[in-house]
């Protein structure tokens, strides 16, 4: 396998109360109370057209305030170490963010999506949107590997994975 160089650019940023990575939820859907905005740039702003018709989102970020990665971590849901690949830790090697949110509204000439149950920190870069369909996206007797002693444990973040 080659090294290629890849170019990504921001779409936008998410406006939400967390600022650090200590308290913030450790998935978006552990509270779904908060709210937050995404801010889309303008020459992007085009592409929300028909977004409002959806319930959810996904929400792709870079993860631009996490530590360089270990391939071995504790995750948040587990006090044993895991291999960084069976987690969802924020330290990855390209530190990319999955978030699934739901849709309040969305203003597509101002470029604003209000959302609510947001896991990302203030003034993430937003990488792209993609809207979630339960024809594709759910799978409920999946396995889940070591998740499935742990589920529950703990539903807040703390600061294991900040830089």
């Amino acid at each position: 396998m080659s090294d290629q160089e890849m170019k990504i650019k921001a779409i936008g940023k998410v406006k939400s109360a967390y600022d650090k990575h200590d308290g913030t939820p450790i998935q978006a859907n552990y509270e779904t109370s908060n709210e937050a905005s995404l801010l889309i740039d303008p020459e992007y702003r085009e592409g929300l057209e028909g977004l409002a018709g959806f319930d959810r989102i996904y929400v792709i970020c870079w993860l631009d305030r996490s530590k360089p990665y270990k391939l071995s971590v504790i995750p948040y849901l587990d006090d044993e170490a895991h291999g960084l690949f069976t987690t969802r830790a924020p330290s990855r090697p390209n530190p990319i963010g999955l978030s699934l949110v739901k849709i309040l509204s969305v203003d597509v000439k101002e470029g604003i999506i209000r959302i609510e149950g947001i896991d990302i920190l203030d003034n993430t870069p937003i990488l792209d949107i993609k809207p979630y369909i339960p024809d594709f996206d759910v799978f409920p007797d999946s396995k889940s590997g070591w998740y499935e002693k742990a589920k529950g444990k703990r539903l807040k973040a703390d600061n294991r994975f900040s830089k």
